[in-house]
C-alpha cells in the first residue's frame, strides 16, 4: 500500500450559492431508510431499490456514514446493531464493542492521552461488525455494498453548516493531529460551507477491503499499515491486537410492554435497560403529566431521566454476566414503582455517535448505532488509510478495580447506545435510535412519549431536554414555555440553556411501518434525511 503516499489526501471545490436541504420526512410503499446524512440515505435507498434487503442497506449506509459524517463514525470506530429477521422470525442484539489493546494499563495514560492521539484508540470493531451483519443476514456481496460508498469517497461530500461548525470548534485539536490534513482546509482552517471534501485515500482503503475482504483490516496489508503507524507514534494498538478480530457477540435483547406495545431494546453494554426503567417510572404517573410541554410534565421528565442516569451509573453490569441476572432492578416494575414514589414526593415538595434505521418490504428491520466516541474521535488517522481512529480509551472506569468496565487489556468500553424497536403484534412497527452519549436514552424516551399524540415528524422535531445526574437540565430553552425553566429551578435543578434544535440533545432516526407503507423521519438537528424506493424493487 506504499503507493498511497503519492495520493493527494483531500480536495475541495466551491459549489453554487444554493444550499441543499435534506428530505427530513419521507414515505414509500417499498421500504425505508433514515440516517444521519442524506448521502448515506441515498445509498441505502438505492440498495433497497436494487433488491437488497434491510441488512444490505444498513451496512451500506453505515459504511457511507464513515465517509460523509466522519466526525461521528467510521472504520476506526465501533458498531452496535439491533436487528429483526422476518424469516425465521427472530430479534437479535449484536454487541460490536471495541476492545482495549493488550498493552493498555490504567496507570499508563494521562487524561489527555485517553482522549487524543494514537494512544486513545481501542481495537476498531466497525469493519468486523458490518461484515458479520452482511455475511450472516444480507443478500449482497461486500463489493456490491461498498461500490457506491467508494464512489462517494471519491466524489466527496458537501460541507454543511454543522460540519463546518464542528470542525471550527475542534480546529485546534485537528491542527495538532493528523486528522487536520483532511478535515481542515490546507490543514489549518475549516473548509467553507458548501465546499466539497473528497477522500481518495479512504476510497482506496475501501476498495482494498472490497477486494481483499474485511479480514485484511485485521490480519492483512491494512493491519500492517496500522501497526507501523501506531508503533511510530507510541500508540498501544498493535498487530496482535488487530489479529484477535472483534467479531460481534449475539446477545438477547431486553424488553417490556408499554401502552399495549412491546418495546425491545439493547442489553448491556448498551443502555436499553435504562430506557425500560424510564418507561416503567413514567407509567406510574397520570398521562396528563406525560406532556413535556407543560411545567409539571417537563419536571417529571427531568426527574425520570435523572433517576435513570443515576441508577445506570450505580448499577453497571458486565455484559457477559448480565444474562445470568434473574431480576435486574432496572427492568423490574416493582423497583420502578419505588423510584416513582420518590420522584412523586420530590415533585410535590415543589422543591459522536450516529444512528440509522432501515426497514424492507419483507419485514426485516435494522436499528444501528455506531461511533468513534467524541467528535472527530482521537483526531488521528493513518495518512495512508484515510479514516479517523476512535478515542474509546476515555470510556473506561480507571479508579474502581471492581467496576465491570474497569480499564484492562481486551476489555470492552462502557456504551450508552440503545437502538430500539417497538412491536405491535408479531412484527416491528417502529425502529428508532439516536447518537448523543448519555442523551441517547432521554431523546428516545421523549419521542416515544410524543408519538402518542403527534405525527412522527412533529414527535422528532419537538423541543427536547436532558437532565444529568448532577441535576443540570439542558433544554432548547427558546422552544419551551417560559414558565418551564422557572419550574425546574424552583426544585433546585440547574437550567442549562441550549440553542434551538441543539446538536447536543441527540439526533433521532426513525422508521415506522403501518398499513399504508413506510414513513421515515430524520432529526432536523443534524444533516440526516429519510428516503425509500420509489417503485417496487425489480420492477
Amino acid at each position: 500500500m506504499a503507493e498511497r503516499k503519492k495520493k493527494k489526501n483531500v480536495e475541495w471545490t466551491e459549489l453554487g450559492s444554493g444550499r441543499f436541504q435534506p428530505q427530513r420526512l419521507a414515505f414509500s410503499k417499498h421500504g425505508m431508510a433514515s440516517t444521519a446524512h442524506h448521502e448515506a440515505t441515498r445509498i441505502a435507498s438505492g440498495i433497497l431499490s436494487e433488491g437488497g434487503n434491510a441488512f444490505d442497506a444498513a451496512v451500506a449506509a453505515a459504511f457511507a456514514l464513515g465517509v460523509c459524517e466522519p466526525q461521528a463514525s467510521g472504520l476506526g470506530g465501533q458498531t452496535f446493531v439491533l436487528l429483526h429477521r422476518a424469516d425465521p422470525r427472530e430479534t437479535v442484539a449484536l454487541d460490536g464493542s471495541s476492545r482495549a489493546p493488550n498493552r493498555a494499563a490504567p496507570e499508563s495514560l494521562s487524561k489527555a492521552e485517553m482522549r487524543r492521539g494514537h494512544s486513545a484508540t481501542t481495537v476498531p470493531s466497525t469493519p468486523a461488525t458490518l461484515s458479520y451483519v452482511l455475511s450472516t443476514y444480507g443478500s449482497m456481496k461486500l463489493e456490491q455494498v461498498l461500490e457506491p460508498v467508494i464512489a462517494l469517497a471519491e466524489k466527496g461530500f458537501e460541507v454543511s453548516e454543522l460540519f463546518h461548525a464542528l470542525s471550527k470548534r475542534e480546529a485546534k485539536n485537528l491542527r495538532e493531529h493528523s486528522g487536520g490534513g483532511v478535515f481542515l482546509r490546507k490543514g489549518t482552517r475549516p473548509h467553507p460551507v458548501g465546499s466539497r471534501i473528497c477522500q481518495p485515500v479512504l476510497a482506496a482503503t475501501l476498495r482494498r477491503l472490497a477486494s481483499a475482504g474485511i479480514e485484511d483490516f485485521y490480519t492483512g496489508e491494512i493491519a500492517q499499515v496500522i501497526h507501523q503507524d501506531m508503533e511510530a507514534h507510541g500508540g498501544l494498538l498493535h498487530a496482535d491486537d488487530l489479529a484477535r478480530i472483534p467479531w460481534p457477540i449475539e446477545r438477547k435483547p431486553v424488553s417490556t410492554r408499554f401502552l399495549g406495545s412491546r418495546v425491545i431494546t439493547f442489553p448491556p453494554p448498551g443502555s436499553g435497560r435504562v430506557l425500560i426503567e424510564m418507561l416503567h417510572m413514567i407509567e406510574n404517573f397520570p398521562e396528563k403529566l406525560w406532556n413535556p410541554d407543560t411545567p409539571k410534565g417537563a419536571l417529571l421528565l427531568a426527574e425520570v431521566i435523572r433517576r435513570g442516569a443515576l441508577d445506570r451509573r450505580d448499577r453497571p453490569f458486565d455484559p457477559q454476566f448480565y444474562p445470568q441476572v434473574e431480576d435486574s432492578r432496572l427492568v423490574n416494575r416493582d423497583y420502578a414503582r419505588l423510584a416513582s414514589a420518590q420522584i412523586r414526593k420530590r415533585i410535590k415538595t415543589q422543591g459522536e455517535t450516529t444512528h440509522l434505521s432501515v426497514m424492507d418490504n419483507a419485514g426485516n428491520v435494522v436499528a444501528l448505532t455506531q461511533s468513534i466516541e467524541r467528535v472527530f474521535g482521537s483526531f488521528v488517522m493513518t495518512p495512508e488509510l484515510g479514516f479517523l481512529y476512535n478515542n474509546y480509551m476515555s470510556a473506561f472506569e480507571y479508579k474502581d478495580i471492581s467496576h465491570p468496565y474497569y480499564m484492562r487489556p481486551n476489555a470492552p468500553p462502557w456504551a450508552s447506545v440503545a437502538p430500539t424497536m417497538v412491536f405491535r403484534g408479531p412484527r416491528p412497527f417502529l425502529a428508532i435510535g439516536s447518537p448523543g452519549s448519555e442523551r441517547i436514552v432521554s431523546a428516545i424516551l421523549q419521542v416515544l412519549l410524543r408519538l402518542r399524540t403527534r405525527t412522527p415528524y412533529d414527535a422528532v422535531a419537538a423541543p427536547r431536554l436532558h437532565c444529568s445526574v448532577q441535576g443540570k437540565v439542558s433544554l432548547e430553552i427558546s422552544r419551551f414555555r417560559d414558565d418551564i425553566p422557572r419550574a425546574l429551578e424552583r426544585v433546585g435543578l440547574e437550567v442549562d440553556p441550549r440553542d434551538p434544535f441543539s446538536f447536543y440533545l441527540g439526533c433521532i432516526q426513525l422508521v415506522l411501518r403501518d398499513r399504508e407503507g413506510f414513513t421515515g423521519v430524520a432529526d432536523p438537528r443534524r444533516d440526516g434525511s429519510a428516503g425509500g424506493p420509489i417503485r417496487r424493487p425489480g420492477s
